[in-house]
């Protein structure tokens, strides 16, 4: 069931979409949401850069080298329609599914910050955006999506109603992090500079829990510094999957705020090159299993919120 709607959220990036449709829980999020969040993972990985809608029966094959019970993937495509994610259509016996605009410019945001990220800030000014908030303690929701949500954006907090970050540029993600937590009235955005005081790797353990995102780098070399599976769609799709939680729990400091040879910055390269090798084999399986007589242009859309999808 999707998240209900919080009518105290102002209007997200992509209008009420956002609001009441990709408010996604911590877990989900963080890439341990179930079948739902693997299903993000291959539509991402496939159906996004494919930009052609695919059978039901792609979902399955992909979805069940993952363990994935045919029920569940069904359930979990019904389920992405009715939040607005899929549109889906039939051409004779087949359903097919296309993203929607919205949550195509969704997963493209999504692509290209775990693309993009490398575990360390390549370059810094030594400024730091800081941010003063202070929550009635009337308001629960408020603090659970203030904590998320600039735990997301790569915030830490060193002490109560103290936020920083050393991405100076993400002022206005905090700006709609606070309008969301309905806290605008009660915070307050600076730059700031350090001069003196506590050094900076203390200030750093305080405000993030280095130690845990370590061990979650640990495990992820682990686990491809060989490829897992032979099957291609399987091994880069738990790689990507395994790797999309990792910007979200790591802030992505500058390298002089690190410990000496930060793992991160080895998992990262670890990343990119498993998935410059992987993806070509598992783009074409893909291909390969969603490749049947695809829908007419002109087929009308098919409501499939109440039922089970098609083939």
């Amino acid at each position: 069931m999707a998240e209900p709607p919080d009518s105290r959220l102002p209007p997200g990036p992509f209008g009420n979409a956002s609001r009441e449709r990709f408010v996604l829980s911590r877990r989900y999020a963080a890439g341990t949401g179930g079948v739902r969040g693997l299903l993000i993972t291959v539509l991402g990985d496939y159906a996004r850069p494919a930009r052609q809608p695919a059978p039901t029966s792609a979902f399955i094959d992909a979805l069940g080298r993952l363990g994935v019970a045919e029920a569940a993937c069904r359930q979990a495509l019904v389920r992405a329609s009715a939040d607005g994610w899929l549109i889906p259509s039939r051409a004779g016996r087949y359903t097919w599914w296309r993203l929607s605009p919205a949550f195509e410019q969704f997963l493209d945001m999504g692509a290209s910050r775990i693309l993009g990220f490398t575990a360390t800030q390549p370059d810094w000014d030594r400024r730091w955006l800081l941010l003063l908030v202070r929550i009635p303690e009337s308001n629960r929701t408020g603090r659970h999506v203030l904590q998320t949500r600039l735990g997301w954006a790569g915030f830490g907090r060193p002490a109560p109603g103290v936020w920083i970050s050393t991405h100076t540029g993400r002022v206005k993600e905090a700006e709609f992090v606070l309008q969301e937590a309905g806290v605008t009235e009660h915070a307050q955005i600076f730059l700031s500079e350090y001069l003196a005081g506590t050094d900076l790797p203390s200030l750093v353990r305080q405000a993030w829990d280095l130690d845990e995102i370590e061990r979650a780098y640990e495990a992820f070399v682990a686990e491809f510094t060989r490829q897992p599976t032979d099957d291609p769609i399987a091994r880069f799709t738990r790689l990507v999957h395994a790797w999309r939680r990792l910007p979200l729990i790591d802030p992505g400091l500058p390298g002089e705020l690190l410990p000496d040879r930060w793992i991160g910055a080895r998992a990262a390269r670890l990343f990119h090159r498993q998935h410059s090798r992987w993806e070509p084999a598992a783009t074409r399986e893909w291909g390969r299993i969603s490749r049947v007589a695809g829908p007419s242009p002109n087929v009308a859309v098919t409501d499939l919120t109440e039922g089970a999808a098609g083939t």
